[in-house]
């Protein structure tokens, strides 16, 4: 049961990597991500281009804008956004909501002009909040005044200047400049009249009926909404409002405002977005993108596209709502459970930029600088990551402003989630059936390994004889090579259990003749009494005796012989002079048998002893000698096949029984019953020649194999030897 759950438990380990893959495949959506991410990039930038491309070397677009000024003074220079309905002149500024962001404050910081000298109170007690829009061919502006005392001009009164009053300087498009004032008697609707063109003069020349408006009063001061052609002024505008607290003196203290209306030089610039580029970018608001016009001061001169809408990449929710229970599973499991790991893109996320007038960051520094760049950044929210590439605008070789264009991230997202959903089912699918698949194989196998040790068990008894045979296994892979061997090495304990069942009976077979002949000879000896007879009788008891100690020494050959062969030095010798010089001996040693000797080889090197094979041969021919008859011819031939030598001996004596060929190279195995039938034999055969034979067979690192011959007359007795080079 160990070894079964250690299958088990390796195998389900090993499973456990199948994790690699989902972690690989994520990683590979990851660098795909990032190559749509610079896809992307490069395709903002080339958009960038091609709008630049259209407004290069048109300077008109950028003239009245302003955009030629080298510095921008903030709270002087003044931007003015498009309004998307027009203001209602009512005095409330609830129309200014929607851009209330762009809204400046002036204060004492703004003082433009102070009239008297000689004031108890020297800080003025007069600020207000001011922003400027653009509806059509309009400009309008508000004023939220906060002031303590608040002056209205007096009915029957012709001056302009004893009460408060808004000035308005603007340059005129002949170059001019042309001051304007309103000082209402009231609250109500309002006119602005046209001042002589002496700075130094307050006098009312003709009504401005162009300049129209709202006075309304409020508990901490008075509101101002006004409305005035754009076409009255190119780019240059100026506001300041003059506080008149005494109303016996009528006397004015300070001018606060975006510049001094009395001087045209200190006069702002006013930029509004251009109408023309606007229409140039009309046709983007379609192209899945937010695109901005700003001038060289960030100041934003036209836009289209909104960036909530602007995905990058249109993803179409082509996912078809799944039925059935994979449709529950997927819902209910899956996608809960990607999204862990995964993140969905914002339905909606903080804008930074919607109402934004100037832009900032990095890469309209450097294309403002003349390079294009790109920018990524996230939302405040962290929601989205937003990317701009900017591209500078050039006209008579000067960089004159930039097109910036934005897109999110989320289109990229999107496609990645898809991808990784798909990818998330594939792989939860092969992880599964790769798991089961494994634990299905790791069942297999080790029922097959519980098979096996169960039937190894059954064939052993609890005594550890073997009882049986281990069925062969007829699978060709690993555990069907471990059942064969397994089926084989039971089979050879089995033969070596017969072999020691069987030694007894065979010691005691050999022993019993050279034991009844010294016990009869010692029991006659002490019954006669003639010497003669006693000297007969003692010399058959040493020839018992001869005999038990042969039978000890050949038992003994085979262990003396291995360790021998441990210490024996090798040598390099020809093996059919050993051969030939050996056949020579047996013609005179065994004189009633024949012996022949053919070598069909130039080469018969080896590396070892020529004794040893010498003994081998001895062994092996005394073998064949007792398995002849008289007059039986011994061949010995030498031959090389497959870079392998062969020596074969030939004896024409019985055939081999069946199922003792790979038996007989064991010690103590003879078939040599068989034989005594012709022939007796006073040596005793243990059955050690041919396992000696073998063990210098293999000490030559050659083979011994024992069959009958092709022909069926003899038997063949084969050592292989690989050849020496």
């Amino acid at each position: 049961m160990r070894f079964r759950f250690s299958i088990r438990l390796q195998l389900l380990v090993l499973s456990l990597f199948l994790f690699a893959i989902p972690y690989l495949g994520y990683k590979y959506v990851w660098e795909l991500e990032q190559y749509l991410r610079i896809g992307q990039e490069q395709t903002m930038i080339g958009t960038a281009r091609a709008v630049a491309t259209a407004l290069h070397e048109r300077p008109a677009l950028f003239d009245s804008q302003s955009a030629y000024l080298k510095n921008v003074r903030p709270g002087t220079d003044l931007y003015a956004p498009p309004i998307q309905y027009p203001i209602q002149l009512d005095g409330e500024l609830n129309d200014w909501q929607r851009i209330d962001h762009l809204v400046a404050s002036y204060g004492s910081d703004e003082v433009v002009e102070t009239y008297t000298k000689s004031l108890a109170n020297p800080n003025p007690t007069l600020r207000f909040k001011h922003m400027v829009g653009r509806y059509g061919q309009f400009l309008y502006a508000m004023f939220e005044v906060t002031d303590d005392v608040l002056l209205w001009r007096q009915p029957n009164s012709l001056s302009v200047e004893r009460a408060d009053h808004l000035l308005i300087g603007l340059k005129t498009p002949q170059g001019d400049l042309a001051r304007y004032v309103i000082a209402p008697f009231e609250s109500g609707w309002v006119n602005a009249y046209k001042l002589s063109d002496n700075p130094n003069s307050y006098r009312a020349v003709k009504n401005a009926l162009q300049i129209q408006g709202r006075w309304q009063q409020t508990a901490t001061g008075y509101n101002i909404e006004l409305r005035f052609p754009l076409s009255m002024t190119t780019d240059a505008l100026g506001f300041a409002i003059v506080d008149v607290d005494d109303d016996r003196t009528r006397e004015k203290r300070h001018a606060i405002g975006t510049a001094n209306p009395n001087h045209i030089e200190e006069l702002g610039t006013v930029v509004t977005p251009s109408p023309e580029i606007e229409r140039i970018l009309a046709g983007l608001k379609y192209a899945d993108s937010r695109v901005w016009v700003i001038d060289k001061h960030k100041r934003v001169l036209a836009r289209a596209g909104d960036i909530q809408t602007a995905p990058g990449i249109a993803i179409k929710d082509a996912r078809r709502e799944s039925q059935g229970v994979w449709g529950w599973i997927e819902s209910r499991w899956l996608l809960p459970l990607y999204y862990h790991i995964l993140t969905k893109p914002p339905a909606d996320f903080v804008d930074e930029l919607e109402d934004a007038y100037a832009l900032a960051g990095q890469d309209l520094g450097k294309a403002l600088a003349g390079q294009p760049d790109s920018l990524w950044r996230l939302s405040p929210d962290n929601k989205a990551v937003i990317l701009s590439a900017s591209y500078p605008i050039f006209i008579e070789g000067n960089v004159m402003g930039a097109v910036v264009v934005e897109q999110t991230t989320n289109g990229i997202r999107s496609l990645r989630n898809r991808a990784l959903e798909q990818l998330f089912h594939v792989i939860l699918a092969v992880m599964l059936l790769g798991t089961v698949g494994l634990l299905l194989f790791a069942n297999r196998i080790s029922g097959r390994i519980r098979h096996l040790r169960d039937s190894t068990e059954r064939i052993i008894d609890n005594n550890g004889k073997i009882v049986g045979t281990l069925p062969v296994s007829k699978n060709q892979d690993e555990i069907g090579d471990l059942s064969r061997a397994f089926s084989d090495v039971l089979q050879r304990l089995q033969q070596y259990n017969s072999y020691l069942e069987n030694m007894a009976a065979r010691l005691s077979h050999e022993l019993r003749t050279p034991i009844a002949i010294v016990k009869s000879s010692l029991d006659t000896f002490s019954q006669i009494d003639d010497e003669s007879q006693k000297d007969i009788f003692i010399q058959r008891a040493q020839s018992g005796i001869h005999r038990l100690s042969t039978i000890l020494n050949s038992m003994s050959e085979a262990t003396r012989l291995e360790q021998a062969l441990v210490d024996e030095e090798r040598v390099t010798f020809q093996l059919a002079n050993v051969v030939e010089g050996c056949v020579g001996g047996y013609v005179h040693a065994y004189t009633q048998r024949k012996f022949s000797f053919a070598c069909h080889t130039d080469n018969s090197k080896l590396h070892g002893s020529p004794d040893l094979i010498a003994q081998m041969l001895d062994k092996v021919v005394a073998n064949a000698v007792d398995f002849s008859q008289n007059n039986d011819e011994i061949s010995l031939s030498i031959s090389q096949k497959d870079k392998q030598i062969q020596l074969i001996i030939y004896n024409p004596g019985p055939l081999l029984p069946d199922g003792m060929k790979s038996q007989l190279v064991n010690s103590m195995v003879s078939v040599r019953a068989d034989a005594t039938r012709h022939e007796k034999s006073d040596t005793p055969h243990l059955g050690l020649g041919l396992f000696i034979a073998d063990l210098i067979a293999n000490f030559h690192r050659g083979t011994l194999n024992i069959s009958n011959a092709p022909d069926f007359s003899g038997v063949e007795v084969i050592f292989t030897f690989p050849t020496l080079k």
